[in-house]
C-alpha cells in the first residue's frame, strides 16, 4: 500500500512503508505528541519538502480508502500534522487506521473550525495539495459524526 502526493508539487510521490521510514522528521514514539496514541510517524512537513510543494499551495485534501476524503488549510497543518505509518516496526494496521493514517495531534491548536477530529485521516491513500478546496465528506452535523464513527466502530475501525 503506498500513499501519493500529487497536485502542485515538483516532484509527484508514492510513498510506501519503507520511504516513509526513510524521510527525515520521524517521530518515534507519537504518544509524545498524542497522548493515548502508539506507533512511527513523519511529519507531513517532510512529506511536502520531498515532494517538493509549490508556494501556492493553500489546500491539502486527504483521501482515504471508501471515499472518505477531507480538504483542510495547508498552513494551519504544516507544523503539526503526521503520517502515522507504524506500530512497533511493522506497517501500521488496518484496525489502528493504517496502513498509513493522517494526524493532526492538536486540532484546536491549528487556530481553524476547518480543522477537526475528521480531519484525522483513516486508511490514507492519497494528498493533493492545491489552490482552492478539494472534494470533502466531512460530517457537517453532530448527528452525521456520530453516525460516521458508529458504522466505523461495526466494521472494525478504530
Amino acid at each position: 500500500m503506498t500513499v501519493s502526493v500529487s497536485g502542485l508539487v515538483g516532484h509527484p510521490l508514492e510513498l510506501g512503508h519503507a520511504d516513509l521510514a526513510a524521510l527525515p522528521g520521524q517521530v518515534d514514539d507519537v504518544s509524545t505528541l498524542s497522548p493515548g496514541r502508539e506507533g512511527s510517524a513523519v511529519r507531513i512537513a517532510s512529506v511536502l519538502e520531498a515532494a517538493s510543494a509549490q508556494a501556492g499551495a493553500e489546500f491539502l485534501t486527504l483521501e482515504a480508502d471508501g471515499g472518505f476524503a477531507a480538504s483542510i488549510p495547508l498552513a494551519a497543518v504544516a507544523d503539526q500534522a503526521l503520517l502515522l505509518y507504524a506500530l512497533d516496526g511493522e506497517p501500521l494496521p488496518h484496525e489502528k487506521g493504517g496502513p498509513v493514517r493522517f494526524l493532526i495531534p492538536d486540532p484546536a491548536a491549528c487556530g481553524t473550525a476547518e480543522i477537526d477530529t475528521c480531519a484525522n485521516v483513516k486508511w490514507l491513500n492519497s494528498i493533493s495539495l492545491s489552490t482552492e478546496r478539494g472534494r470533502d465528506v466531512r460530517p457537517a452535523t453532530l448527528r452525521a459524526h456520530e453516525a460516521l464513527h458508529e458504522a466505523e466502530r461495526k466494521e472494525g475501525g478504530a
